[in-house]
């Protein structure tokens, strides 16, 4: 019989789907065993990476449901975003239908690569029956206190008269239009994850299963400081500095202090100045820059000084006050006390304007010159030129400091945080309405639960100007006041799509509900995510938001979990000639094309085997090539031993049958334990190979006096071994050797312990270090006689002739290695 995957493959993904073979339930009899990938945009064409994740997800969800487990394996859509509306505009096609039609293509390539997924409880984020919940989630949020608007900069291109998104600003300039983006400040809507700050910090030690780059990186985007908040009086005007630092021990050294040009108190300070012009020439300038840009260590700092003075509370000295690229305003308090000798940001600074330098920590080197500093010394010493405060440690000197500011009321004990409320505005139409209504009389207020979801119109222009296409909706913008009636407004807003993506894995545990987001039972059984699998591309803000509004639906008794993620892989990118596979680049591989001509299981097996799942791996036609011919070696395999399959018992005749079940079972032990905990597939796959090499080895050298029980129990653990990993190719060989329906139903069989237990084991022959020979001997030889047989080897005695052997060192069980002159 020939390998035609193209004829068993189609045929195995419709019996799957019409047997509902992957549909799961809550069944509190049997333990559950969640596996996710994250959910990806409908773009309209898988690429290999999802093929990577997707297998990944696939090979473990099969094998924990053969391991007996209830595994909830979903699928869906997270389908709002820009893209959706760029192609609006740029095809005039309604995003609805954009996405839609993307969605069914990428369905269908799903189903092609047999993902085992329970397409029952599929979602797609643009759904009316998914965002109506995250309307109401938006509302929890806004009830508690966690939802508020307050105005801030966006990015604004005059030219196209639109808001652009981050990514749409390229090297200061719209990428519509090439115009020059500046800043505009918006009323935008916010949640409030500085309140959970704490809590997301302190909870990441609970994530025994994460990846510590991933933790770090959290941790590092929190940014928890302990230092203290100080007010610094400005002369000549009735207003305060206040500026938070972690070295208040330095506060004796400030010698200026620099404000964000955005900040509030710079048009107070400049007015009637002869520096107002150029300041406010300088801010317009920054606003074509990004944070990142402005924040780099490679970006040149560059300052003005505003004619006004501050008076440092410690001690009474008047310093010059900056504005500077380098401080923003939405960070910390959009104020810095500047202190060059202990600071190098303030170092560079202080030396390209001539600002005075004063040490006041005493350098531990003896050879550093404080006198005429090269670098800043930012080292935590002994303070000096403290006055009282001289001669105590940094731990000793901050904590005192603290102390007498307090006492003075014009400072205290603070703790920061890196992390910023979380900007969930945005001024676009495929997005998620903000459920928010606004009447003259009553005020602002959260649309009632009945009268969600706030449905997007289909009555809009997508001419890409203006604030939102939202505003083109006559009977999207007017409602009625669910309080007095009266015309009201809506919001025009739309949400960030990383809302819809931070609860979507709790709406899986009870998809089809229409009375609640999900039901808590149900939630309670199924989560938390056992095992989640995406791109370390998303570390910080999805994984960060998901598990912010799974800690808010907890607090609300809504979610039975804190942390939805248990275990999490982060996968390595697929790159084609060593960079990451990309239109532009002319290197995409498209899973299609590999598809067609190799079959699924082919693709899902070389992106498994090629490198571990944590590494980038680089595709290769030859491997792939190489991955099919395996295929095909175990479908000869099965179909010229079919006919001499036993099942009765066991007994191993010789020491080449006593090897193959050695292999086999050494292959199970291998692949069980390379799945279940370590995620090798690379490995668990390598191994296989070897045991279908033993095989036809063993098939050739007794073809006419097989072993049939050894051969039947080869070929049927060999089949089930390969079903996670190529399911279609397994279940047409079960199917071809007469069993029963379905290999994907079988319990996961156990290696025999006793087989695994050796009587003869291959040691290496070392001349001087380098392998010469290998030679098998029984497990239970001698010292003196591993010696004496490695001596006696052809090889070695060829090799040493002539020579003189200094020293033999043998270890048993490992080598032996000669040491000649």
């Amino acid at each position: 019989m020939h390998y035609n995957f193209a004829e068993f493959e189609s045929k195995w993904q419709k019996t799957w789907e019409a047997n509902k073979d992957f549909k799961v339930e809550m069944d509190k009899d049997k333990e559950k065993y969640y596996v996710l990938e994250m959910f990806p945009y409908p773009s309209g064409k898988l690429h290999m990476g999802h093929v990577r994740n997707y297998s990944i997800g696939d090979v473990i969800a099969r094998f924990k449901t053969m391991r007996g487990f209830n595994v909830l394996h979903p699928i869906g859509w997270d389908a709002f975003g820009l893209p959706a509306e760029n192609a609006a505009i740029a095809n005039q096609i309604h995003p609805d239908i954009w996405t839609r039609e993307n969605i069914g293509d990428m369905q269908r390539e799903l189903r092609r690569l047999g993902i085992s997924y329970d397409w029952d409880r599929e979602v797609a984020t643009c759904m009316e029956d998914y965002y109506k919940w995250t309307q109401w989630i938006f509302t929890q949020l806004y009830n508690k206190g966690l939802a508020y608007k307050k105005k801030s900069p966006v990015n604004w291109c005059p030219s196209c008269e639109t808001v652009l998104a981050n990514e749409q600003v390229v090297n200061g300039l719209c990428e519509r239009c090439d115009s020059e983006v500046t800043k505009k400040n918006l009323e935008q809507w916010y949640f409030k994850i500085t309140d959970y700050a704490d809590d997301l910090l302190a909870d990441l030690d609970v994530l025994k299963g994460w990846p510590d780059k991933v933790k770090t990186m959290q941790a590092n985007w929190i940014g928890k400081s302990v230092g203290a908040e100080i007010d610094f009086e400005l002369e000549g005007l009735d207003e305060k500095m206040r500026v938070f630092t972690t070295r208040p021990d330095t506060l004796f050294g400030v010698t200026y202090m620099v404000l964000a040009p955005e900040h509030d108190l710079v048009d107070k300070m400049i007015e009637g100045k002869e520096q107002k012009d150029d300041i406010i020439k300088f801010r317009n300038e920054l606003a074509h820059q990004s944070e990142i840009e402005r924040t780099s260590n490679d970006t040149e700092k560059k300052g003005i000084f505003t004619g006004a003075y501050a008076v440092n509370p410690i001690n009474g000295k008047k310093v010059p006050v900056y504005v500077a690229n380098y401080v923003l305003a939405n960070y910390g308090t959009g104020a810095v006390m500047a202190v060059p000798a202990h600071d190098e940001r303030d170092f560079e600074f202080a030396k390209k304007y001539d600002i005075e330098i004063i040490p006041v920590i005493k350098p531990s080197d003896d050879s550093i010159n404080l006198e005429n500093l090269e670098a800043a010394y930012v080292e935590k010493n002994e303070m000096m030129n403290s006055g009282e405060f001289d001669g105590l440690s940094f731990e000793e000197g901050s904590a005192a400091v603290i102390a007498k500011l307090e006492e003075q009321g014009i400072g205290e004990k603070t703790v920061n945080f890196r992390l910023r409320d979380w900007l969930v505005s945005r001024q676009r139409y495929w997005g998620t309405p903000i459920p928010v209504i606004y009447c003259d009389d009553c005020g602002e207020m959260a649309v009632p639960e009945d009268q969600l979801p706030v449905k997007l119109p289909k009555d809009v222009e997508f001419t890409g100007k203006g604030e939102s296409p939202l505003i083109t909706s006559e009977s999207f913008k007017y409602t009625t006041c669910p309080k007095c009636g009266k015309k009201a407004r809506r919001e025009l807003d739309t949400m960030d799509t990383f809302v819809d993506s931070s609860w979507y894995f709790l709406r899986y545990t009870d998809a089809t509900n229409e009375n609640e987001v999900f039901n808590f039972e149900k939630a309670e059984y199924w989560m938390d995510v056992d095992q989640y699998i995406g791109g370390v591309e998303h570390a910080i803000l999805h994984l960060l938001y998901a598990r912010f509004f799974t800690r808010v639906l907890y607090d609300l008794k809504l979610s039975p979990v804190k942390e939805p993620f248990k275990n999490l892989l982060t996968q390595g990118m697929v790159l084609k000639d060593g960079a990451k596979m990309s239109k532009s680049k002319g290197n995409v591989v498209s899973p299609d094309e590999i598809i067609k001509k190799y079959g699924a299981d082919t693709a899902r097996l070389f992106i498994l085997f090629a490198a571990p799942p944590e590494r980038d791996l680089e595709w290769s036609d030859e491997g792939a090539e190489g991955s099919y011919r395996f295929l095909n070696r175990v479908w000869r395999l099965v179909d010229e031993m079919k006919d001499h399959l036993g099942d009765g018992k066991l007994e191993i005749r010789n020491k080449d049958e006593k090897e193959l079940n050695f292999v086999l079972n050494k292959t199970l032990k291998k692949v069980t334990e390379d799945i279940e905990g370590r995620f090798n597939f690379n490995t668990a796959i390598s191994s296989i190979m070897e045991l279908v090499n033993e095989a036809y080895r063993y098939k050739e050298k007794y073809k006419d006096d097989l072993n049939e029980n050894l051969v039947g129990d080869v070929i049927t653990k060999l089949i089930t071994m390969l079903s996670p990993f190529a399911p279609h190719i397994t279940e047409e060989l079960w199917m071809n050797i007469g069993k029963e329906y379905s290999v994907h139903k079988l319990q996961w069989p156990e290696f025999d312990e006793k087989a695994l237990v050796q009587d003869e084991v291959e040691i290496v022959v070392q001349i001087n270090g380098k392998v010469r020979d290998k030679i098998v001997v029984s497990t239970s030889i001698s010292k003196d006689d591993l010696e004496k047989a490695a001596l006696e080897s052809d090889k070695i005695k060829a090799a040493t002739e002539g020579k003189n052997v200094v020293k033999v060192i043998a270890i048993p069980g490992r080598l032996v290695n000669i040491v000649v002159k």
